[in-house]
């Protein structure tokens, strides 16, 4: 996720009851493959911290690319260049995996896959010149989406469904001071948008920090301002589903993310983020702070969101 810049609240902070829930079975809990996204966080982990510019960027790609393209019905690499406020020049990439494109009716499904390089909320000041591994912070949002290409590539949605792996979103620092330089952040959401003036899905789902142990996802203030209706059918869906611990009916707050950019560019996207997360930008953002169940709460949503639209569930 992006060295966040919160922006003014566009809404009250608000406290509303969560709705309660038993622990019974419900059809569509448990249907997407948890164990199987919390593998892929380890895996792109692996290759070392996602850096543009970098050896475990280069092949981190590639393995993303290949694997979408063993699965969605097309998949696309969408390179392109940005040169920063400092004057460096990076060589970027966008993925862009389709699933029944021909469909009119669509979904986006989003999240980012370079992770920082910089970690500058590190306890130690010499750690601080040191990438972030990005587990949480990149390779959760990628993990459920790729596991999530899984599912559809064995049940077609009746629906297009489309996944974009934004590169570029967590570059934008200050190359001394580390401090958080918004113009050179979310740039892959920034290109998309630029490059795709006539896509309109029915909604876009932003996921970005989505496998903390025990998370709470509260509706982010931006997403309730500019898609106010898609913020309720995910929750509801939640709700339906008995992942009230997870999604929480309770407003936080605003984040500068992808999906402002995607917003701005007439595409009604949301954020799922916990942005309560203690290792946001250190070198402790590892796999080991990743949970199954967490990643599995969310997989499970977008499965059943996906599935009732297209009227399979």
């Amino acid at each position: 996720m992006s060295s966040r810049r919160f922006l003014r609240p566009l809404v009250p902070i608000l406290t509303i009851a969560a709705l309660g829930c038993g622990e019974e079975e419900v059809p569509g809990r448990g249907a997407f493959d948890a164990e199987l996204a919390d593998s892929l966080v380890a895996r792109q982990v692996a290759f070392g911290p996602r850096v543009p510019g970098s050896e475990a960027h280069a092949a981190a790609l590639e393995w993303m690319t290949a694997y979408l393209r063993e699965r969605a019905d097309t998949v696309e690499q969408m390179p392109f260049t940005h040169v920063t406020a400092h004057g460096d020049t990076l060589q970027l990439t966008n993925v862009w995996a389709r699933f029944q494109p021909a469909a009119s009716q669509r979904i986006l499904l989003t999240a980012h896959w370079d992770s920082r390089p910089v970690s500058e909320r590190a306890s130690d000041p010499f750690a601080r010149t040191d990438p972030l591994p990005g587990a949480n912070d990149g390779a959760s949002g990628v993990a459920v989406l790729l596991a999530l290409a899984d599912d559809l590539a064995r049940t077609p949605p009746g629906i297009g469904v489309d996944i974009l792996l934004t590169d570029g979103e967590d570059w934008g620092h200050d190359p001394e001071t580390f401090a958080t330089e918004i113009e050179d952040m979310l740039l892959g959401a920034r290109q998309f948008a630029a490059t795709h003036s006539d896509y309109r899905p029915l909604f876009g789902i932003l996921l970005d920090m989505v496998g903390e142990r025990d998370a709470r996802f509260t509706q982010e203030q931006n997403s309730l301002v500019l898609a106010p209706e898609v913020v309720r059918r995910v929750w509801d869906t939640a709700e339906e589903l008995g992942y009230e611990e997870f999604f929480v009916e309770e407003v936080g707050p605003a984040v500068n993310d992808d999906h402002v950019v995607l917003n701005q560019a007439g595409i009604r996207t949301i954020d799922i983020i916990d942005f309560d997360y203690p290792y946001w930008h250190t070198p402790e953002d590892t796999p080991d702070k990743v949970d199954a169940r967490t990643l599995g709460a969310v997989g499970d949503v977008l499965l059943a969101l996906i599935r009732r639209l297209a009227g399979q569930a």
